[in-house]
């Protein structure tokens, strides 16, 4: 069985997880760079039966799929799988095993803070200076007694509210189905959406790519926000049209961004947002640690040892995996 284990840029996979535990015969097949899809993907993939993914970076459309012959099994980290055409592998009938839930659930929301803190103080500015020998360039500003505005209050999102009410933040958020009540339990307080705009010193989103929240932080809604005002985006590059942000932060409209993920991922060279002094960039490592990996790995051999067994687990069907992108 030929298994290839996709965007494994750090090479972790293999110091991760013991894949020795996989039958005999299984013949790993590391890949630490995207793979250009679908022709060059279908072309290089071509062998294998078992690919491994970190979910959503390499895109398996179904253009993708009907070109892999071989395949048999997909194994992917998370519970759900946004450019998976799940139902494409079904009808060609393969199995999609996603993996559970380990202690790396809140990777994401710290580092949301850590963006935070860093464009708050110029804090990747003024080390770098630090190295050149320089001393004081710049005043950030403190986050006590400012407001958190949270773009979503799901999973991550509430996450964020404790460490927000030990900073002496007021929280507000707003998403399309939170209620007052909803908002109230988990310590926020709900308000209309262009209210959040308006109000948020610092504005963290924590919604689902979803064709609703596509591009839903646009030019008119950062046209609401103060010109002092920081936004996050450790959810999707999308969610936030990249153009109208470009233009905001470059015209001084919005103090600053922290930034983990982006239309394009990696994210080319040459892009602008690479050349704004106002904005912390970091390489989607919102879930990336090392508990991660670990986690996740460990569920994709165990995985596939129960496939290549023909007894599944954690099977992901089109349904459960449309059901959990609509959330």
């Amino acid at each position: 069985m030929k298994i290839a284990v996709l965007d494994d840029y750090l090479r972790l996979s293999q110091k991760s997880a013991d894949w020795s535990k996989l039958p005999p015969g299984c013949e790993v097949t590391v890949f630490d760079r995207p793979l250009a899809v679908p022709d060059e993907a279908a072309r290089v993939l071509e062998p294998f039966h078992v690919l491994c993914h970190i979910r959503e970076r390499t895109p398996m459309p179904r253009a993708l799929i009907e070109r892999l012959p071989n395949l048999k099994f997909i194994a992917i980290t998370g519970y759900y799988h946004r450019t998976l055409d799940v139902a494409a592998a079904t009808e060609r009938g393969i199995v999609v095993s996603h993996s559970g839930r380990g202690a790396h659930s809140k990777a994401t929301s710290e580092l949301a803070w850590g963006l935070m803190f860093a464009v708050a103080r110029h804090i990747p500015y003024e080390a770098n200076e630090m190295r050149r020998g320089g001393w004081q360039h710049t005043a950030g500003i403190t986050l006590a007694g400012r407001t958190l505005g949270l773009l979503g209050l799901g999973r991550q999102g509430r996450y964020m509210v404790p460490v927000a009410k030990a900073l002496d933040m007021e929280v507000i958020a707003w998403s399309k189905n939170l209620t007052a009540e909803d908002a109230a339990e988990f310590g926020a307080r709900r308000v209309e959406k262009d209210e959040l705009f308006r109000a948020a010193d610092v504005l963290s989103l924590h919604l689902v790519l979803a064709e609703r929240t596509r591009g839903i932080v646009g030019a008119r809604e950062l046209a609401l926000m103060k010109p002092t005002a920081i936004l996050i985006n450790t959810a999707r590059g999308p969610i936030v049209d990249e153009g109208a942000l470009i233009a905001a932060l470059r015209d001084g409209r919005l103090a600053g961004a922290g930034l983990d993920v982006y239309d394009r991922e990696p994210l080319p060279d040459a892009h602008p947002l690479r050349t704004l002094p106002n904005v912390v960039l970091t390489p989607h490592l919102g879930y990336a640690t090392q508990e991660f990996f670990q986690a996740a790995y460990s569920d994709t051999v165990e995985n596939i040892a129960a496939f290549a067994a023909g007894k599944p687990l954690r099977v992901l069907t089109a349904e459960r995996n449309d059901s959990r992108l609509a959330r």
